[in-house]
């Protein structure tokens, strides 16, 4: 094959090599005849290119990300930085932000998914904050592939050598499964950190002749093009589509994290702004600062270092090698800076300076290849919409799914066995979830939970959705990720503040995909505006999807939640043998997109019912002043299997058994209706809880130190041992 860095102007237009990049005819020639009116070189045509994918410009989103709510009155910095920040009083701020690996992660999925985390923790620092916590959302095909298993398997490997060995704790995830990640599985991963509001940094380079010094690892040929790859859907009968995939280092990138953090948080005088060199690596930090300051740069680039030779410029400024961060200093404090880095045994390297012409402007042994104007790259970037047609299938939705259940003990043990309930454990305890030693409740309750030190606060914080909803009503879908988020976080004693999203969907230019992007970004508004967590951060990963088949929209939602005061920390586990169990919230027929549908017919259908976001928020705020009046034990939302598996998932932790009645049908006790918690009471608190919680709490049986399951129906009885209900729990992913 011939060296695509031979080509020349001429031949980039007459043998349409920008396609290969992923641009259109039309971009390329709007490039041309309205934007240069010229030729782009290689190098230029490249840029554009990868700039204007849709992993780095989001032009088939934009239009619908501006819906978002963004505005809360403790936001520090919303969406447009590196992550986003909210005030937590006492002068601090919580920083956090989700981000998406998925195609790397399929391709090469320990380095994929090592290499996502590598990249949101630099979001987190290039603000000014020490990363405090990881979480993850991970999806995969059924377990019974072993395609499947592996990808699992190495996902999890990835995350937990990356997290581990830098020394950032992962505290909270979700995993679920389900067929139709089968060939496109999502790993999604969250940061949060901590740091002063005087800290917070922001990402530009302003400042005529300023310095831009490139720190951290060598660049290499691995991931160039990255933001192209993650840009394009996949193809079983074209494997060259799947191009290679970025090493990470956690152990440079621990030592780049000190350096910056050194830097930002002694010599903020100097350091003028501070990016991560992520998707389309040198070109997209260096011109997103320039784009924020409304200046222009010029970059040498023979001074970049490189650890391979010959590096052609589009090679270099595409790249995606990892632990590399851009900075702007000011002129004359350029030593202070790379001495810092050369105590750490980083590269720091002044690589150009700020100009006052808005160029971009790069040389190569002396001759120009680049010189097109910043605004060209960043900024006029084309926005696509298209009609938001509702589909056929969510018009007239299949009739409602209503099963039969002769024997709820047994049905329950067998959904406590599929994948998406079972315990985790197996893959928790493979993370670090203590390092830091901040951490107050690891992985395996509703949230995990950090404290902050030096004060009585905590923070609690979630990853949660499920695609099956979003499915089959996208609006409603969006709604029900965010409040299960928001319940989470309330069932650990937090006040949810703020959220985050990975936005996984397919293909924008299919109707079906658009109208559940839409769709679900209306309902995750107004379920943020109705909570007041405003999205402060996010992601978009589109084209999800093989062979023109789409995963099911996954709009993962991070959030956070603060704890004002450490006792009130709750966590989901029963405590005491006779406390009281409520619960809150009622009990309908609501089977679509649930785990019994999909375990007894193996797909879903259905419309969605009985979910009302003002009763979500009516009930999470009473279960939330029970938690600050000290009224409960234990909380437990509900969510995948209802009300059977939460009580059982209440009990697990010290083998206590459950002796209630339920005004209830046997096949309601696995029935998924939202705006439910359990909860555990201690009888002395019994009268305080009930008065406060008035009619929307039921009384439904008791903890006892028996492990037996015993469960009075309207049309039966259950009545299980505990311990083989854990045991199908425990095993289900083994």
């Amino acid at each position: 094959m011939l060296k695509q860095a031979e080509k020349s102007p001429e031949e980039i237009r007459d043998q349409k090599i920008y396609r290969q990049w992923g641009m259109s005819d039309n971009e390329y020639h709007t490039v041309v005849n309205k934007l240069l009116h010229r030729l782009p070189n290689f190098t230029e045509a490249g840029i554009l290119a990868g700039m204007w994918s849709e992993h780095c410009s989001y032009k088939n989103t934009k239009p619908l990300l501006r819906h978002f709510w963004s505005k809360g009155s403790k936001v520090l910095e919303g969406p447009g930085e590196d992550a986003g920040a909210i005030d937590i009083g006492d002068n601090q701020a919580v920083i956090f932000k989700a981000e998406s690996h998925n195609h790397p992660s399929y391709v090469e999925p320990f380095e994929g998914a090592a290499t996502g985390v590598g990249g949101i923790i630099r979001d987190i620092f290039s603000m000014g904050a020490r990363p405090v916590a990881l979480l993850d959302s991970l999806r995969f095909g059924e377990l019974t592939n072993q395609k499947n298993k592996f990808l699992m398997d190495r996902t999890v490997d990835g995350i937990a050598h990356y997290g581990n060995s830098i020394g950032i704790p992962t505290v909270g995830g979700e995993i679920g499964f389900d067929s139709t990640y089968d060939k496109n599985s999502l790993v999604n991963v969250m940061c949060v950190g901590i740091e002063n509001q005087d800290d917070l940094k922001q990402d530009k380079a302003s400042g005529i002749g300023n310095s831009i010094i490139y720190v951290g690892a060598k660049t290499g040929r691995d991931g160039i093009n990255g933001a192209t790859f993650a840009s394009n859907e996949f193809s079983d009968s074209k494997e060259s589509d799947r191009s290679a995939v970025q090493v990470g280092d956690p152990f440079m990138e621990k030592l780049l994290v000190d350096a910056c953090l050194d830097i930002i948080h002694h010599h903020s005088d100097i350091l003028v702004g501070i990016q991560d060199m992520g998707a389309a690596g040198l070109v997209s930090s260096s011109a997103e600062m320039a784009s924020k300051a409304k200046s222009g740069v010029d970059l040498n680039l023979d001074l970049v270092p490189q650890r391979e030779p010959h590096m052609t410029p589009y090679e270099i400024l595409l790249s995606e090698s990892q632990e590399r961060m851009l900075l702007c200093v000011k002129k004359g404090h350029e030593k202070t800076i790379i001495d810092i880095f050369k105590r750490f045994g980083l590269d720091g390297v002044v690589i150009g300076h700020v100009n006052n012409n808005g160029q971009y402007h790069l040389t190569q042994h002396g001759e120009t290849v680049c010189n097109i104007p910043v605004h060209t790259i960043v900024d006029d970037v084309p926005e696509y919409t298209h009609p938001i047609i509702e589909p056929d299938r969510i018009k007239h939705p299949a009739a409602d799914f209503v099963p039969t259940v002769n024997d709820a003990g047994q049905m329950l043990a067998k959904l406590l066995s599929q994948p998406t309930i079972a315990s985790k454990q197996s893959v928790y305890r493979q993370y670090d979830s203590r390092v830091q030693t901040n951490t107050v409740v690891a992985p395996g309750s509703d949230a995990g939970i950090i404290r902050i030190r030096h004060t009585d606060k905590a923070l609690a914080m979630t990853t949660d959705c499920n695609g099956r909803y979003v499915y089959l009503n996208p609006e409603i879908g969006g709604e029900i990720a965010t409040s299960e988020a928001a319940r989470n976080i309330v069932a650990g004693g937090g006040l949810p503040i703020g959220a985050t999203d990975c936005l996984n969907f397919g293909n924008p230019e299919d109707s079906e995909s658009y109208y559940a992007l839409a769709k679900s970004i209306d309902g995750i508004t107004k379920a943020c505006k109705l909570f007041d967590t405003p999205v402060i951060s996010g992601n978009v990963s589109l084209h999800n999807e093989t062979d023109r088949k789409p995963i099911y929209p996954t709009p993962l939602i991070g959030m956070v939640g603060l704890i004002k005061h450490d006792d009130e920390i709750t966590t989901q586990d029963a405590k005491h043998a006779g406390d009281l169990v409520y619960i809150v919230g009622k009990t309908y027929d609501d089977y679509s997109g649930s785990e019994i549908q999909k375990l007894i017919q193996h797909q879903i259908s259905g419309r969605i019912k009985h979910f009302d976001l003002q009763t979500e928020n009516k009930n999470r705020k009473l279960v939330y002043q029970s938690i600050v009046n000290h009224l409960v034990q234990s909380v437990h939302d509900l969510s995948e299997g209802g009300l059977g598996v939460s009580i059982a998932e209440t009990l697990f932790k010290h083998d206590f058994g459950f002796n209630g009645q339920l005004d209830l049908l046997g096949r309601q006790l696995f029935a998924e209706t939202q705006s439910r918690y359990v909860i555990t009471v201690a009888p002395k608190q019994k009268n305080a809880f009930e008065k406060l919680m008035g009619d929307c709490v039921k009384q439904i049986g008791q903890i006892t130190k028996e492990p037996i399951v015993k469960i009075k129906l309207n049309d039966q009885d259950v009545n299980m041992n505990e311990t083989d209900l854990k045991q199908k729990w425990e095993r289900g992913l083994n």
